[in-house]
């Protein structure tokens, strides 16, 4: 099994990157939010926690930035319809905290995004995980991961990637509050 690399990145396209560990050229697939920050902080090399999917007729890695994505990674494909594309998916609308909260509140709007996911998938992903996960209160916390999620889905409606939202909403200070201010924030933050 191969759980872990360290490499140059010798390529990169849309959905994944081609790693050299040591003269080997590893194929990944990755989320976009990886593939951003690649771009981001102009790397060349990069470490990634693996999952090598094996099947009859291939040998699949996907690559995650640290444990805690990779373990996310491994509950979403337990589940009885769900592949490692899918869950790829699932990990590239939000992020693993949001999607957290979201299962353990029931919500299923994230889920739902997903090329694949309907309704009835994400309400099983939502019963089948909630135990799994622990349980996120719902208060400031849960607050802010709506707020988050439709201050993102406002951006990308008048234009801006899921990339580029996402990247905004990081630099939004924490004190700052509802949904109409972070997206005054963000818009500056993406005018700059």
């Amino acid at each position: 099994m191969i759980s872990h690399l360290e490499g140059k990145i010798l390529y990169k396209d849309l959905k994944s990157i081609v790693l050299d560990v040591n003269g080997v050229g590893y194929k990944i697939a990755v989320t976009p939010d990886i593939l951003f920050d690649i771009d981001k902080k102009n790397a060349e090399k990069i470490s990634l926690w693996t999952y090598l999917v094996v099947r009859e007729d291939a040998l699949n890695l996907y690559g995650f930035q640290n444990k805690e994505d990779l373990d996310f990674f491994e509950l979403l494909i337990s589940i009885s319809g769900i592949g490692p594309k899918t869950a790829m998916g699932v990990l590239s609308v939000a992020g693993i905290s949001t999607l957290k909260r979201a299962i353990s509140s029931g919500d299923t709007s994230h889920l739902t995004k997903v090329s694949g996911i309907g309704r009835k998938i994400a309400e099983k992903i939502v019963l089948e995980l909630k135990d799994k996960i622990g349980h996120f209160e719902k208060g400031d916390e849960g607050e802010n991961a709506e707020s988050d999620s439709d201050a993102i889905e406002a951006l990308r409606a008048i234009g801006y990637s899921e990339r580029e939202s996402r990247d905004a909403l990081k630099k939004v200070p924490k004190e700052i509050e509802g949904v109409q201010n972070k997206i005054k924030y963000m818009l500056k933050a993406l005018g700059k």
